[in-house]
C-alpha cells in the first residue's frame, strides 16, 4: 500500500508543496532585499512524467525567477506572493486530506477480520 503509485505522488506532491510553501516565505522575508531574486519551486511535470511511468517518485526544483525587476534589482511581487501562497495551502490541504484517507482506509482494514 506505502508503495502504491498513488501513495508515493501524494508524498512527493506534498515534499515539494512543503519546499514552495518555504521558498515563498523566504521570497516575502527578502521583499526589500537589493537585487534578491524570487525563488521559485517545480514539480507538477516532473510529478506527471513519474505518473505516468508508473512509480510517482518526483523531485522538486528551485530556481530563481526570470521576471523583471524593480529599480533596486529586486522582483518579488507581493501580490503574486500572497496568491500563490493561498494556492499552494490548499493545494497541500487536499493533498494531506488525500493522505488522511488512505490512513483511514488502512485503519478501517485493520479492525476488521
Amino acid at each position: 500500500m506505502f508503495d502504491s503509485v498513488t501513495y508515493v505522488a501524494l508524498n512527493s506532491a506534498l515534499d515539494g508543496l512543503a519546499l514552495r510553501q518555504r521558498v515563498i516565505a523566504n521570497n516575502v522575508a527578502n521583499i526589500n532585499t537589493p537585487n534578491y531574486l524570487a525563488g521559485r519551486v517545480s514539480f507538477e511535470s516532473a510529478l506527471a512524467s513519474a505518473v505516468k511511468r508508473g512509480d510517482g517518485a518526483a523531485t522538486a526544483t528551485e530556481a530563481r525567477s526570470l521576471e523583471p525587476t524593480r529599480l533596486d534589482g529586486n522582483n518579488v511581487n507581493l501580490d503574486a506572493e500572497t496568491l500563490l501562497n493561498v494556492d499552494t495551502n490548499l493545494r497541500y490541504q487536499l493533498a494531506t486530506q488525500a493522505v488522511d484517507g488512505t490512513y483511514s482506509s488502512l485503519r478501517v482494514a485493520m479492525r476488521t477480520n
